[in-house]
């Protein structure tokens, strides 16, 4: 067996870093440039640091506006309830009212169209009948003077 000796040699602190053309994006994680108390740089593996704890939250207070809708939600929603619970006592007088309703325009209707029918009716009838015509006619002197008038039967 064949052995090779190698010698093995120390740097001094005036001595340059050792791997020199070992570039900073090269250095792999978890590895960093060290100053040792001897004041020798080296590479060495240095512990990995805990992330940092994420923030506790703080209670925060509830908003003004959100407290009193949740105080006027039961209010409005009882208040909705009551007017339902009355329509439905009010809805038969309702109905009744609505009927009533239609049958006085119905007979504003019939009379719209009645009345002015039977008019007409009236005089065609009383057309064909002799009647007679009077006529009068009045006159005056003056603001305060006597009237005389006459009247004639046709």
């Amino acid at each position: 067996m064949h052995e090779t000796a190698y010698e093995i040699t120390t740097l001094t602190p005036q001595q340059p870093t050792p791997n020199p053309g070992l570039l900073p994006t090269e250095i792999p994680p978890g590895v960093q440039m060290v100053t040792l108390p001897g004041g020798i740089r080296t590479l060495a593996y240095t512990p990995q640091q805990a992330p940092p704890a994420p923030p506790i939250p703080v209670a925060q207070p509830i908003p003004t506006w959100a407290k009193t809708t949740a105080l006027l939600t039961p209010t409005i929603g009882g208040g909705i309830a009551a007017a339902g619970i009355g329509l439905s006592y009010a809805a038969p007088g309702l109905i009744a009212m609505t009927d009533a309703l239609w049958a006085a325009v119905a007979l504003i209707a019939a009379a719209a169209i009645g009345i002015p029918m039977l008019l007409r009716i009236s005089r065609t009838t009383a057309a064909g009948k002799s009647s007679t015509h009077i006529t009068q006619n009045i006159t005056a002197t003056g603001m305060f003077g006597k009237a005389n008038g006459t009247i004639n039967h046709h």
